[in-house]
């Protein structure tokens, strides 16, 4: 088959075929003039035919590209593809995609040299784009420490940017105030943010513009629009930021000071910003819930332990001459109520109390919920006569009756008060010096109030002497743990040991802990020791464990104060991790005084300690007032009777008896029974025959150092120590705490 030739591509041809090409084309002479167009080229400067032919290049091309052909002629322009903004004739602006390409036509001397330029309207793109990096940008920010202002304040520099002789503004809801809040850049004029921020919208305006976006526009124009066409702004674009929730949070809105010259640009910019502006203020909203979890009590509002803290540092910063006075209140038998109430209504009348406070104090007074039901109060410039009638309005306040759940309840509450500088020159000392002062209060009788006095707190230069020197020695890890061993009653293996911290300081010899706990707790230290004891426990358990000493379980002693704070189950948790222990090799030791804290945050962290599958042993139980009902609800898996149980137990009948209900009630609820502080054989023998199921003292070991403890295993533990004393050692005075 004859293959047909194809036509002769002829000026009749190729003209119209680029006069139909969907791009712009422009062909130049060798002057930089038009010699040929096509529709879509007029089209894209909305010039006629005659309007383009004949003009030159500088004149089509923006400024960026007239000055290189004016320069260098178009020869600059010859090659790689650039984006340039073109202004039509009508004023409005295009984006294209220039390339040039020079050509040259004929032979010998008749040759010329012409320039193609290809035009593509890439408008769409190009504001897409835009959008893409103002999101990229944003998101980024958003992944920085940076506030609502900062990321408020580049969303509108980005459209500034993108939109000529233009004005971006955010304006946001404040909850803290009915107007505007205006975020801006310095080219909104000043009086115009003023007059932005004088006004605020009402309830109807919200329910509008939820309802209608395009009502931003009248909220942030139509009220101001004289004073912004006296001022150059002379339109006006907005569109409502929404929330996740359907809440109206702000307004964004781009003013312009001349005609718009982009169509649907800049509202849809507007639109695209909207958005973003609504994801930074969730963003803001998220941290500010942090802070507030992180500074605030969840149940009260009030201010929560650390915070209080800072407050009073920050208040003894700037006090100079100042004076003034915290107030702490404990609520006489809140633990009956809740237990008879049940939680709910307890936290009902925990909040009823913060009502009550909050309705005595006055605006520069600090209020903190410090624990379960204790209650902080810093009053400035109170001394003299002024703190008995701070305490006495708060006394009438929690006096008066309660109506909860159809009950009516009378309430007391006792009272300590600490003043600065009387009592110290920092946080820590004026709490310790308040919570002395009120458990005094509470010792003359319920419903009154107790000031710490300055005499007394000077009067044991000692003590802070001591309270120093033990700052020093936490920080140099110089305390030491001793462990003192605990053996199965019938077989005298041994079941774990309890750890005791112990202080030898280099001026003041050997400090009793009795001593030095007290001190740790009046000055603030006592959670870092905790802390401390548990992380040297670990470290010891490891090490044991790397020498081939078998230990089962580490006993660690720890206060009250330490299940106020809800981090302690995760310390405790990364603590075992990092060591690679199981839960069950740890138990945490607590007190009477602890069980007695019927605070839904103290018992929340008991039953989380548990959970991690640590032990929770009740200390020198027997000596204090905890009821039996609170010790049936407790996670405890141990209870270790108090050593004056053990002391003339041979000899007193009704120890005994009392000795073997506590055994029948530890059995009864699945507990481990420890007796401490057994000494003699015969106190051996006799919680042998009462069944006891561990024992723990000097008959067996003394607190022993880590290596001492090591050689005690070796040698052969329990049963050979029995065998050493040969079971006919005398008493010897015991202190195991």
């Amino acid at each position: 088959m004859q293959m047909r030739a194809p036509p002769a591509l002829t000026a009749d041809i190729l003209l119209p075929a680029l006069q139909q090409a969907m791009d712009g084309i422009i062909i130049f002479d060798h002057d930089g003039r038009v010699v040929f167009c096509n529709h879509a080229a007029e089209g894209l400067w909305g010039l006629t035919h005659t309007d383009m032919m004949g003009r030159d290049a500088t004149l089509l091309i923006p400024a960026c590209a007239g000055q290189a052909a004016r320069t260098g002629g178009l020869d600059a322009l010859v090659g790689a593809a650039r984006e340039m903004a073109i202004t039509r004739a009508d004023g409005d602006y295009v984006c294209a995609e220039l390339s040039i390409s020079k050509v040259r036509a004929g032979k010998g001397d008749a040759a010329q040299v012409f320039y193609i330029a290809t035009l593509k309207n890439v408008t769409e793109e190009t504001q897409r784009r835009k959008i893409l990096i103002l999101q990229n940008d944003v998101v980024q920010a958003l992944t920085g420490d940076i506030g609502m202002a900062e990321i408020g304040g580049l969303i509108c520099r980005k459209v500034e940017g993108f939109v000529p002789d233009s004005v971006g503004i955010l304006m946001v809801r404040d909850d803290t105030r009915p107007e505007w809040r205006v975020i801006c850049t310095s080219a909104l004029p000043p009086r115009i943010r003023t007059a932005l921020e004088s006004g605020g919208p009402s309830a109807v305006d919200l329910e509008k513009l939820a309802a209608t976006p395009s009502y931003a526009g009248r909220l942030a124009w139509d009220s101001y629009q004289s004073l912004c066409r006296s001022l150059g702004l002379q339109s006006c674009y907005a569109a409502p930021v929404m929330g996740a929730d359907g809440q109206v949070g702000g307004i964004f809105a781009l003013y312009l000071r001349g005609a718009n010259h982009l169509g649907a640009w800049p509202q849809r910019l507007v639109g695209a910003c909207a958005p973003f502006c609504a994801l930074a203020m969730e963003q803001q909203a998220a941290r500010t819930r942090i802070t507030r979890l992180a500074r605030f009590d969840m149940l009260t509002g009030l201010l929560n332990r650390s915070a209080l803290h800072q407050a009073l540092t920050d208040a003894i910063a700037r006090s100079g001459n100042r004076r003034f006075a915290v107030f702490m209140l404990d609520i006489d038998r809140f633990h009956d109520i809740n237990d008879a109430l049940g939680h709910i209504h307890g936290d009902e009348f925990l909040m009823e109390i913060a009502r009550r406070l909050r309705s005595v104090a006055q605006d520069d007074y600090i209020l903190s919920r410090s624990g379960g039901d204790e209650f902080v109060m810093v009053v400035p410039d109170c001394h003299g006569e002024r703190i008995a009638n701070v305490a006495g309005d708060l006394i009438a306040a929690i006096s008066r009756p309660f109506h909860i759940a159809r009950n009516m309840i009378g309430v007391t509450c006792c009272i300590g008060v600490s003043t600065f500088p009387a009592n110290g020159p920092d946080s820590e000392s004026l709490l310790s010096h308040a919570d002395a002062a009120m458990r005094q209060a509470r010792h003359d009788g319920c419903c009154g109030f107790h000031v710490a006095s300055p005499t007394k707190s000077h009067a044991t230069p000692d003590r802070l002497l001591l309270g120093a020197a033990l700052r020093d020695t936490v920080a140099h890890h110089g305390l030491e743990l001793h462990y003192q061993p605990q053996v199965h009653t019938r077989t005298l293996d041994l079941t774990g040991v309890e750890a005791l911290a112990r202080w030898h300081h280099p001026r003041l010899g050997n400090i009793f802990p009795s001593r030095f706990i007290a001190v740790a707790e009046e000055t603030g230290q006592i959670e870092a020791i905790g802390q401390w004891a548990l992380l040297e426990a670990c470290r010891q358990i490891v090490k044991w464990d790397r020498d081939g000493i078998h230990v089962p379980t580490v006993a660690v002693n720890l206060s009250a104060v330490h299940f106020r704070n809800q981090t302690l189950p995760a310390y405790i948790d990364a603590l075992l991790k990092d060591h690679g222990l199981s839960p069950a090799r740890l138990t945490v030791e607590i007190t009477e005084s602890v069980t007695m804290d019927s605070s839904h945050e103290t018992e929340s962290v008991l039953h989380a300690v548990r959970a991690l599958g640590c032990g929770l042993s009740m200390d020198d139980f027997g000596t204090g007032y905890s009821s039996l009902s609170r010790l049936t609800r407790l996670p405890l898996t141990e209870i270790k009777m108090d050593r004056s149980f053990i002391h003339n137990f041979e000899h007193d009948t009704n120890v005994q008896a009392v000795t073997m209900a506590v055994i029948g009630i530890g059995r009864r609820l699945g507990m481990t029974v420890v007796g401490e502080g057994v000494e003699t054989a015969e106190q051996r023998a006799l919680l042998e025959e009462l069944d006891c199921d561990v024992m723990q003292g000097y008959l067996f070991a003394r607190p022993l150092t880590p290596r001492k403890m090591e050689q005690w295993v070796r040698d052969g533990g329990g049963p050979a120590a029995i065998r050493a004393t040969g079971a006919a050692s005398g008493p010897h005075t015991s202190a195991t705490s």
